[in-house]
């Protein structure tokens, strides 16, 4: 049905109570599906089950430390950082490997940062604001983004400032405006490959402009969160500039964290993560790591290295998770372009039916809809319930209030093939019922 061509009160009259049958037919059946987090299926976390059988191997590390002591670098071990280094093409010294969660880490780093300053800073980060006369920090949020991001910074107390998700990166004139003004703008966040939730993977020119920013506040510092850098649908990577390298061209490798974790390639919340950073970082912050924790856990991180080994075994154990999940997203997207795509195409935007625009991602874990401005809270209401739900209408952006109230993040990995099909059409369907009252209201 092509929402957007009705016009008279008769016509989405009739059509709504087309789909209003619909809908009481789906509410009949009393579903409960769960398209709301971005996690593995059983399958994807079965290919790892091996590391959990150490097969008699010893448990010394390569470097003669016994895993199950005390002992070893805080950085974490040798084999666990050159592992790492390899997923984000880095040096391994430049890799501190620490805990399982990469989120932990970036609310380390900003914690320490707000408590003890960053390395060159002249003084903590609220030292400064109290300075200052108490101005509120902040923090720049492309959007849409990653919502645990943005719970980050918000329970930390920043002021949040949207920039836009533009198909190629943020949008790198109001990123170098905002950030050479302002010296209480501190960080930025940033998911450069498959992006959550747009799909998308940084542009080599919009790297390069983050690598030469030249921000007022000297501890200004790039959240660079990697956490998709093998997440490949396809046999063919997505292209990423690695940043510190191309920020040492400027003096700036410095103000770059890079973070990564395993947690959807071995086990979820069990895996390994870490910060990549230059070796002046990686030396402050492995001293205050020291103080925190008297070793890291160098036995999951020496089963890791194990088990993943080294680039190309990575690649073989990342190809086997893509064709589990591939066709979810395929799935996805054929629906997508079924319910909507018959209509005139939007302007500028990949995969664009008339009423509704979407991305054709080629790695990481979600796709991103764009539903009619005001429509995606009714549409993810309505979803909610005929039993089906969805990552909540908002959650895409700073303190959950997308201004468009457009954005829907479809996370389709859990759910079996039958579960996404019968999902999605049930949001195909309560999008244009929300997309049709709302017009009935404001129209006519």
């Amino acid at each position: 049905m092509d929402c957007t061509a009705l016009v008279t009160k008769q016509e989405i009259d009739g059509a709504l109570a087309q789909l209003n049958l619909l809908y009481d037919g789906y509410k009949a059946q009393g579903l409960k599906l769960d398209m709301q987090r971005g996690r593995p299926c059983a399958e994807q976390l079965g290919l790892s089950n091996a590391m959990l059988d150490w097969g008699g191997a010893p448990y010394l590390c390569e470097n003669g430390v016994d895993a199950r002591n005390y002992g070893g670098d805080i950085e974490g071990t040798p084999e666990a950082r050159r592992v790492v280094a390899e997923m984000l093409d880095v040096l391994p010294r430049n890799v501190i490997v620490w805990g399982s969660s990469s989120l932990n880490i970036m609310y380390d780093c900003i914690a320490k940062a707000l408590l003890l300053g960053v390395y060159g800073g002249s003084e903590p980060w609220l030292a400064q604001a109290a300075r200052g006369g108490g101005g509120k920090l902040k923090f720049l949020c492309p959007v849409p983004g990653y919502d645990r991001h943005f719970l980050i910074t918000e329970r930390l107390g920043f002021e949040m400032i949207n920039v836009e998700m533009r198909a190629d990166g943020p949008d790198m004139d109001a990123v170098e405006r905002l950030v050479e003004s302002d010296e209480l703008i501190k960080g930025i966040w940033n998911i450069p490959k498959y992006n959550n939730p747009t799909g998308i993977t940084y542009s080599d020119a919009v790297v390069r402009r983050f690598a030469a920013l030249r921000p007022k506040a000297r501890d200004f510092r790039i959240f660079w969160d990697n956490s998709y850098c093998v997440h490949d649908l396809y046999g063919e990577s997505d292209s990423l500039t690695e940043l510190i390298s191309e920020a040492k061209k400027h003096g700036n490798e410095d103000m770059v964290y890079v973070f990564t974790s395993t947690s959807k390639v071995t086990f979820a919340g069990a895996g390994l993560a870490a910060i990549a950073a230059s070796e002046n970082n990686v030396k402050f912050i492995g001293k205050q790591l020291s103080v925190q924790s008297i070793g890291a856990d160098k036995l999951n991180q020496l089963r890791h290295a194990r088990f993943i080994q080294d680039r190309a075994h990575l690649k073989e154990i990342m190809a086997r998770h893509a064709e589990l999940i591939r066709p979810k997203f395929e799935l996805v997207l054929s629906i997508l372009k079924e319910e909507f795509g018959e209509t005139a195409g939007a302007a500028g935007a990949e995969g664009a039916g008339g009423l509704c625009a979407w991305n054709n991602p080629r790695g990481g874990y979600f796709i991103s809809l764009d539903a009619p401005d005001f429509c995606a809270t009714e549409a993810l209401r309505l979803a909610a319930e005929a039993g089906v739900r969805f990552t909540p209408a908002g959650a895409t952006f700073p303190y959950g209030k997308d201004p468009r109230d457009r954005n829907i993040r479809i996370a389709p990995t859990v759910p079996s093939l039958d579960e996404v099909r019968l999902a999605v059409r049930v949001l195909a369907l309560c999008v244009k019922l929300a997309y049709l009252n709302r017009k009935r209201r404001t129209s006519i």
